[in-house]
């Protein structure tokens, strides 16, 4: 029976990260002691022993060596990154947090392009933190499309039934027009589709998003939809795609809601997030604060399976003791899902 492992990083050091991760690891425990799957902790082990003792929850993992990190019968092992023992200032941005943060993702990518691991599962980061640290990358798509040396890769959130892939992610509104080609869009379906296929969808909807007001109003509110989406469109439906579009974006997602599709492509960052995340987070009506966020992101066209937490550092809460573990044990889940798809399916003949 296939046992598959996950690499799970924790993230920043000084955001919540460190803590869902050995929450995670708890909760999780029960069903990795019954053989479901195995987990390859990384970060920093002095960050961790300080969120455990914190959160006064016993320590799940076990101190794993670099060359013991592919021993697959360490049922949860912790890979140190840091032996310097770092201590890191929690509830903000440094150096040595974008340092550990890089770190610990780029040892679980060697581990998964090893065959290691079976995929890997991302805590938050700071973009500003890795940037201080020398690291320039937008995010983590484009830090995992480097260390794969993987080329237009395709963010896709998730939240039950809703799954959004975007066009273009970290990029200023005003470049967004000139990105929006018939081969990235054709890309991003193609993947998409791929994706929806490997959750075991049979049928797979796919709605492309307009990128302008009512997909352009017949030209009035530009033309990139009447010149470019819809001829796209027409192309990838001949060669057997289920796409529809370009749907109107103020519409596009309550179809989505209503299961009237498997699949948005959204053409930009926020278009494809707001919707996502607005029923992701779940709010305290009377504090006003969110408790929890239910959620997964994951990078479609990597040679690796990688999902994440749709969240971020929550510099504001880390070190409380009250960030919620549930997107990282969704993105967990997702990522033993896509691993068990990926080892039933037949592998693709180079080229």
């Amino acid at each position: 029976m296939f046992r598959p492992r996950i690499a799970v990083t924790s993230g920043d050091p000084a955001g919540i990260g460190p803590e869902i991760m050995a929450r995670a690891a708890s909760a999780l425990k029960p069903r990795i002691e019954a053989g479901e799957f195995a987990l390859a902790l990384v970060g920093s082990a002095a960050t961790h022993k300080a969120a455990i003792e914190a959160l006064g929850i016993a320590d799940a993992s076990v101190a794993v060596t670099a060359d013991r990190a592919a021993d697959r019968s360490v049922a949860i092992g912790f890979l140190d990154v840091d032996g310097a023992g770092t201590r890191v200032p929690v509830g903000r941005s440094t150096a040595e947090g974008g340092r550990i943060a890089y770190d610990a993702i780029a040892r679980a990518v060697d581990m998964a392009l090893e065959g290691a691991v079976d995929a890997i599962c991302t805590g938050p980061i700071s973009k500003e933190a890795l940037n201080f640290a020398g690291h320039h990358y937008s995010g983590h798509t484009e830090l995992l499309a480097d260390l794969t040396g993987a080329r237009d890769s395709v963010m896709l959130l998730a939240h039950g039934h809703m799954r959004v892939s975007h066009v273009t992610t970290h990029v200023a509104l005003a470049d967004v027009p000139g990105r929006v080609t018939p081969e990235r869009i054709g890309r991003v379906v193609a993947l998409t589709d791929e994706a929806l296929q490997a959750l075991g969808l049979e049928r797979r909807r796919i709605a492309v998003a307009a990128l302008n007001p009512h997909a352009g109003e017949g030209g009035l509110f530009g033309r990139q939809d009447i010149d470019v989406v819809e001829p796209t469109i027409r192309k990838l439906r001949e060669r057997g795609f289920d796409v529809e579009g370009p749907v109107p974006g103020d519409t596009v997602f309550v179809k989505l809601h209503a299961k009237q599709f498997d699949a948005v492509v959204a053409m930009y960052h926020d278009q494809g997030h707001i919707p996502v995340k607005l029923l992701g987070f779940s709010v305290d009506e009377k504090t006003g604060r969110w408790e929890a966020l239910s959620g997964v992101n994951v990078t479609l066209g990597l040679p690796i399976i990688r999902t994440s937490v749709d969240h971020g550092t929550a510099f504001d809460i880390a070190g409380r003791g009250i960030a919620s573990e549930t997107s990282l044990i969704e993105a967990i889940d997702l990522a033993i899902a896509l691993a068990k798809a990926r080892r039933g399916q037949p592998k693709k003949a180079a080229g």
